[in-house]
């Protein structure tokens, strides 16, 4: 704010409150020249959301105190540091090889966006969470999303993958939706040849083609559960 914006901001704060009145000239003159050496750099308002008469109308009704240009100043500054914390750099314009062009393009969308001139860039891609709700069923409704005859091509290149479906689609149990109590595979892995040193140690990670003993046994269970239940 100039210095004319400044004294138009005193005559409002002076309206809400007649205690910041100045009637000599010479305090007046004081008071002119402290709020604008603290309030140069802000404002008087913005295209988004940014009102320095909504601060000090704010401030008037929530403190018995007279107001301070300090006030508006470390509002100004809250509103700042949470729109750039609301922000996410977009991808430069700028050539990626002048590292001076686009560090200048980051950093004038930054001051922009800080100084109430832009609105804040959302986060992009995907954010915490599970899966959409619904998900499973749209896959099944549409199917596999790897064709069959891609599968079919496959089953060569996975032998794990390719032993479990054939299983599943035998009526058997699904070997690798359980974990592996030998191997310590989790859910969803294929078993591991565990082979142990003299020291007891385990040597060796080579996945196998086919589970565990204990693992289709336990499958096998999971299986009869799940029949029993429904």
């Amino acid at each position: 704010m100039d210095r004319r914006e400044v004294a138009a901001v005193l005559t409002y704060v002076g309206r809400l409150d007649p205690r910041t009145i100045r009637t000599d000239a010479g305090e007046a003159r004081d008071q002119l020249a402290m709020w604008h050496e603290l309030l140069g750099d802000v404002p008087i308002a913005t295209a988004q959301g940014w009102d320095v008469r909504e601060t000090v109308r704010k401030r008037i009704v929530s403190s018995p105190y007279p107001i301070l240009p300090a006030d508006v100043a470390r509002e100004w500054q809250a509103y700042r540091r949470d729109r750039v914390a609301r922000h996410t750099d977009p991808t430069p314009m700028a050539d990626p090889d002048n590292p001076h062009a686009w560090r200048a393009e980051l950093l004038a969308a930054r001051d922009a966006v800080a100084a109430g001139q832009a609105a804040p860039s959302p986060h992009r891609g995907i954010t915490a969470g599970r899966y959409r709700p619904g998900l499973k069923d749209q896959l099944a409704a549409v199917g596999s999303y790897i064709p069959p005859a891609v599968r079919a091509e496959l089953a060569p290149y996975r032998p794990a993958r390719a032993s479990r479906d054939a299983a599943i689609a035998a009526g058997g149990p699904d070997v690798l939706g359980v974990p592996c109590d030998w191997c310590h595979a989790p859910e969803g892995e294929p078993c591991r040849r565990r082979r142990l040193t003299l020291d007891g140690t385990a040597r060796g990670s080579a996945p196998r083609t086919t589970a565990h003993p204990g693992r289709i046994d336990r499958a096998q269970a999971v299986q009869a559960w799940q029949a029993s239940a429904v």
